[in-house]
């Protein structure tokens, strides 16, 4: 019997094995895919963002695409995307209060995330020449899951789709051209691998879409998981990782993972155990979609 990890879910599979590429997504934004607001809740998410400011004071605010849904047709995947913040997600999805928000989202609008922030992550499943997988333990610096293992990974950036900096004010949806923010959406994924394992750009193909898998251990939050193949070997990308790049401090060591022992982790993998969610769902996207045809 096929072991289930209630720890994450899959939101959206690619139909094809292939995945999908840049061309075949499309992005809508709108004030409609923001977060429902509750009267008095802003009160509540300043408290638990202080409260987590004091327990790790590295942590930063910042502006996030909030995903809505997606919808798939003959032509392409569509993004329905809203806006958010790195505080609401703190202040909603990994409040202690996140149970009570979800359901209340169901009473009121038949959306269990209606309330909460739900920002948009990506993950890279990279492969290297020498048929080895990329995993990344965590340090004790990152906001959430410390000293689990992941993939290389992180957020697509509204700022980087306006070519602002956090002084100019407030984004607004208007600033955010769809076709841009699919191209941000690609390229943020590329951009972790290069900040977090300090691979040079040439190295990386072009990322394809494996799918979307939910974090439910925070709430059902959202990211996008992605095939990348690297073009140097495993003892390569060491090399580079050792170095060290702008994201460093967000890890502690690199792990090499081979194809075959990716492909049965969930069942009979150790390393599972020691696994975020967001690596879990990137690990099953890549089984399910990818796994048999490589």
């Amino acid at each position: 019997m096929e072991k289930i990890d209630p720890e994450i879910s899959l939101l959206f599979q690619c139909p094809s094995p292939k995945g999908i590429t840049e061309a075949q997504v499309q992005a809508e934004l709108s004030p409609l895919y923001d977060r429902r607001p509750l009267l008095g809740d802003q009160l509540q998410i300043e408290a638990t963002w202080a409260e987590r400011c004091k327990q790790n004071p590295w942590l930063f605010d910042g502006d996030k695409f909030r995903l809505h849904s997606v919808k798939l047709d003959e032509t392409a995947l569509t993004f329905l995307l809203g806006l958010t913040s790195y505080k609401d997600f703190v202040g909603t999805n990994l409040a202690d209060g996140a149970a009570r928000l979800q359901q209340r989202g169901w009473e009121d609008f038949g959306d269990r995330h209606a309330y909460l922030a739900q920002p948009l992550g990506v993950g890279a499943m990279l492969h290297t020449a020498d048929d080895k997988f990329v995993f990344l333990k965590r340090s004790l610096l990152v906001g959430e899951a410390p000293e689990k293992v992941d993939i290389p990974g992180g957020h697509p950036e509204p700022q980087v789709v306006k070519g602002s900096t956090s002084l100019e004010g407030p984004i607004c949806h208007q600033d955010l051209p769809g076709n841009l923010v699919v191209q941000e959406l690609f390229s943020s994924v590329l951009r972790e691998i290069q900040d977090e394992v300090n691979l040079p750009s040439p190295t990386l193909s072009s990322p394809v879409l494996l799918g979307i898998a939910r974090n439910e251990t925070s709430a059902g939050r959202c990211s996008v998981e992605f095939y990348v193949r690297c073009s140097l070997m495993s003892e390569e990308v060491r090399h580079y990782y050792a170095i060290g790049g702008p994201e460093a401090q967000e890890s502690t060591s690199i792990i090499f993972v081979n194809r075959e022992d990716v492909l049965t982790m969930e069942q009979n993998g150790e390393l599972w155990k020691e696994l975020c969610p967001s690596a879990k769902g990137a690990v099953r996207l890549y089984s399910v979609v990818m796994g048999k045809c490589q």
